[in-house]
């Protein structure tokens, strides 16, 4: 095995799981992390139960699960009505079906597990404060250069920086995310916050024409998670609270009462634009490799974001044991293994993106065609996300 580190580039969810992952084989790895602090934005997350053999794989199982809250449905409702489109029994059926559960989770518990167990791995080491600027391969590593002129060797890179990826910057060339013309407000409130009209123990989505919400309980039901998306011309406008209320009133003025009563305890200072990329084929470059958003950003609409990037860190570990010093290798056979299913995750989140923000006629087609589907044949639309992967030591 090479006796130099393996640089993970980014320290969010899959940059630690990756250094976890490959901690545990034996290898020495160090974090770069651009902010001066690792840490997340808090908000909450969604995690099927692909996700939950990865967590297994790198001994946080009941680390995440202490956190999680379990919804006894995830379910879409009409924006308008409130009719239920389609729901998901995600209790002792769907354990059964999938092995695993579907839970939600505070983002920062769930990088709190990860980087818990991180830190007690002795062969890591996290430097924060350290922006990549470029890579260059040589024959048997790589040397890194950061933002404030130092200079490392690795005996390989990992490209786990997200969205804006230096890395990926580098491999692919300059091109910017593919904004789609929506825009999310995100907010948690203590529960007592909540209208009693509100149902709180279900994921639920409400689906309008060009908006929707996404609504879960968080941290044994003390915190409400609320995410209010929307189209519209000015993606980039920037403004103050006040404005930014005046504008998600008038778009969701049809909406259901209940989404009004969400909409008024939600904090407005700050709204993230939607992006999403291409699918690529080519995620390695020598002995670097791209992993998470940084390879295969997704939209948000099968919740598979973060898992889809722990599956990348896990698969990736286990092609690297045993390989001995042919990473280059390991890297290829891990692309090939990965951006099929990522690619797939990433284009059939755009169709769904399109089913949740129907209006008119179109809906009610929509909501006709779901009421007629079985719990048994939605489960079957899930199977291809959720039944997972096999790892490659595994056969």
């Amino acid at each position: 095995m090479n006796k130099l580190p393996i640089y993970v580039v980014g320290a969010g969810l899959g940059g630690v799981a990756a250094a976890l992952g490959l901690a545990r084989k034996g290898w020495q790895v160090k974090i770069i992390e651009e902010a001066p602090e690792v840490g997340v934005i808090g908000y909450g997350i969604q995690l099927g139960p692909n996700v939950f053999p990865m967590f297994r794989h790198l001994g946080v199982e009941e680390g995440v699960l202490k956190h999680a809250h379990f919804p006894p449905r995830v379910k879409m409702l009409d924006a308008i009505t409130s009719e239920e489109i389609i729901g998901v029994d995600a209790g002792a059926a769907f354990r059964s079906r999938f092995k695993d559960p579907y839970v939600v989770i505070h983002r920062v518990d769930l990088h709190g597990v990860l980087l818990d167990a991180v830190r007690k791995m002795p062969n890591v080491e996290i430097l924060p404060s350290t922006a990549l600027a470029s890579y260059e391969n040589k024959d048997d590593h790589v040397v890194i250069k950061t933002a404030d002129g130092r200079s490392f060797e690795a005996a390989a890179v990992i490209g786990s920086d997200g969205l804006g990826s230096a890395v990926r910057r580098q491999m692919v060339g300059e091109e910017k995310p593919r904004p789609i013309g929506y825009v999310a407000h995100r907010t948690i409130v203590p529960m007592d916050q909540v209208s009693k009209e509100v149902a709180v123990d279900d994921v639920i989505l409400w689906g309008g024409p060009g908006f929707h919400i996404v609504q879960y309980p968080l941290r044994e039901r003390s915190l409400f998670n609320i995410v209010a998306v929307f189209r519209t011309e000015n993606i980039y406008e920037r403004a103050d609270e006040e404005t930014y209320r005046q504008v998600l009133m008038k778009t969701y003025a049809t909406a259901h009462p209940l989404m009004h009563e969400m909409l008024r305890t939600m904090d407005l200072k700050r709204r993230w634009v939607i992006a999403d990329r291409d699918p690529i084929r080519n995620w390695v470059d020598g002995r670097v490799a791209l992993l998470g958003d940084a390879a295969h950003a997704t939209l948000q609409s099968f919740a598979q974001g973060a898992c889809m990037a722990i599956e990348d860190a896990v698969v990736l570990a286990d092609y690297m044991d045993g390989s001995k010093d042919d990473l280059h290798s390991a890297f290829k056979a891990y692309e090939k293994a990965r951006y099929l299913r990522t690619a797939r995750i990433v284009l059939e989140s755009r169709s769904l993106w399109e089913f949740y923000h129907l209006g008119g006629i179109e809906a009610e087609v929509r909501n006709d065609a779901c009421r007629a589907k079985t719990m048994d044949e939605i489960y079957q639309c899930l199977a291809w996300i959720y039944d997972g992967v096999k790892l490659p030591k595994a056969g």
